[in-house]
């Protein structure tokens, strides 16, 4: 008799890297909906980062410097990067390893009452930048996005960690070669991973995984601003709100999942290149998958994410309290199909262990534009392969990203998507179709067809399968201690737990310095 298993639900997410055209749509959304209050001036739950570059904030990926994610010991264990317990006891008054304010930015805004008020004169008034967090003039010399398009980027590029990593006659190339052929855009949020490492890090146990979804999220009343978290994130997606004294971070939008709505990052991105869905997994195995080699973390981590269908999947999942009506939107889950059933997802920095839960299609588009820059057909498919194999540096910064430096991984996607590219070109121009493309990669004719219409075409109900919470969860589903779910909150107007304008609608980065000055009057009792 098999052994049960502690099978759970999990919220999960899937981008499609080729169709993000890096408008930032979802990060100004996002930012309007949750981090428009002051304290969080700086705050971005969802950013879309240029690459090559350095990320936000800035060179986050250098974990010999910021210390974040899992390692595991000699002795087989996992242990936080940051140190253990004893460590943190003896440094819990210290200021922990987390990035300063010169790594985020330091956000501004404009004096336009100057341009109003000044008076008549031979000059043109100018609207200099203020400083959102002092008030005093200030140059502008970094911001949440600065590398976007390739902005500069040959002024930093050496300062990429992932450049860093590759070796030094890959970095020639990629010098010479990035900003000319190509690039792509990252959006990223909070992972909601499966094996947390802000949750291990935090001191007051303040931060939470919800049994029900998987979404994680602080507690305000328990969170003491210790900042620990910051330092065990490997993403460096929790922030510390300055104004309240508390860590927050991306929540996933639960209280637009729990009606049936996606986030809003996904509701509003132009691209509709975000797919929501439901994930099983075994919970008793997260630890086991998160010790395996570099290399096989990415497939440890596959291993863990059950086949919804299997009878006795199904009948372990009821026997853990999870919902039937979850467990058949795991069964049309478009994030299970791209990341399990067709294998073509991967997730982002698989080796920091904390087991990620917002997987990435990575772009074919580096390839078909240097085809063409050199004169070929892009899309034959038998130039698609050949390209995937020669070009080995892109990949390798991809597999940097994505599998762990794992480069077969990345090219066994790249190759998916290149038949499913080639193949359907042929269907749609009414031409002889090439079964053999299909064979090439693995995959059934009708596989590539079916992935084509997930991609490509997919409507709103098959990229979001969200089920609904339940009435007799209702109370364990009020996060009384969540700061961005009160009365009046962000997104609903009016005042905050926080003092005065911390739950205002109207954004701090775009109020007037005359606003913010008096806003830090009344915050100081001047």
């Amino acid at each position: 008799m098999a052994k049960k298993r502690r099978v759970m639900a999990q919220v999960a997410m899937v981008m499609n890297l080729d169709k993000c055209i890096g408008c930032h749509t979802c990060s100004v959304t996002c930012k309007q909906a949750w981090t428009n209050r002051a304290g969080t001036e700086y705050v971005w739950f969802n950013n879309v980062e240029t690459r090559p570059g350095l990320g936000y904030p800035r060179r986050y990926e250098d974990q010999e410097q910021w210390q974040g994610g899992w390692v595991r010991t000699k002795s087989g264990r996992l242990k936080l990067r940051s140190g253990g317990r004893f460590k943190k006891l003896l440094s819990i008054f210290a200021s922990p390893v987390q990035p300063g304010l010169e790594d985020y930015y330091e956000p501004w805004t404009y004096d336009y009452e100057q341009l109003i008020q000044a008076p008549l004169g031979d000059d043109f008034p100018v609207a200099r930048p203020k400083s959102l967090i002092t008030g005093d003039n200030m140059a502008i010399k970094a911001s949440a996005n600065w590398d976007d398009s390739l902005g500069g980027i040959s002024e930093t590029i050496d300062q990429d960690p992932i450049v860093q990593k590759l070796r030094d006659e890959a970095n020639m190339s990629i010098k010479a070669e990035y900003e000319k052929t190509f690039m792509f855009f990252v959006p990223r949020i909070c992972e909601h991973c499966l094996n947390p490492s802000c949750m291990a890090s935090c001191p007051s146990g303040a931060i939470y995984k919800r049994a029900e979804d998987g979404i994680v999220l602080v507690d305000q009343d328990r969170c003491r601003g210790w900042r620990q978290c910051i330092t065990g994130c490997p993403y460096k997606k929790i922030y510390f709100n300055h104004r309240s004294g508390k860590a927050e971070k991306c929540t996933f939008c639960y209280p637009r999942l729990e009606v049936g709505l996606p986030t809003v990052c996904a509701e509003t991105c132009v691209g509709r290149l975000r797919y929501i869905g439901v994930i099983l997994y075994d919970a008793d195995r997260v630890t086991e998958a998160a010790l395996a080699d570099e290399k096989d973390l990415y497939q440890a981590q596959l291993d863990l994410m059950l086949d919804p269908n299997d009878p006795q999947v199904i009948a372990d999942a009821q026997a853990n309290d999870v919902p039937t009506d979850w467990i058949a939107a795991a069964q049309k889950s478009p994030v299970y199909a791209l990341i399990k059933h067709f294998k073509v997802a991967l997730p982002l920095h698989p080796e920091y262990r904390t087991m990620p839960m917002v997987w990435y299609v990575p772009p074919l588009s580096p390839v078909v534009d240097l085809l063409k820059s050199q004169g070929h057909d892009s899309e034959a498919g038998g130039n698609l392969f050949g390209a995937i194999d020669t070009l080995r540096i892109p990949v390798e910064y991809l597999a940097e990203l994505f599998s762990a430096g794992d480069t077969e991984v990345v090219t066994g996607v790249l190759q998916k998507l290149a038949a499913m590219r080639s193949y359907m070109r042929d269907v749609t121009l009414g031409r002889e179709r090439q079964p053999e493309l299909a064979e090439a990669v693995g995959m059934e004719p009708s596989a590539l067809e079916q992935m084509y219409r997930l991609l490509a075409i997919a409507k709103y109900e098959d990229r979001y399968v969200i089920p609904k919470a339940h009435r007799e969860q209702a109370h364990n589903l009020e996060e009384m201690g969540c700061s961005l779910d009160f009365e009046g909150g962000p997104g609903s107007g009016g005042n905050g737990p926080f003092g005065s304008s911390s739950g205002r609608v109207v954004p701090v980065a775009i109020e007037s310095y005359a606003d913010a000055k008096a806003r830090q009057r009344d915050a100081s009792g001047a």
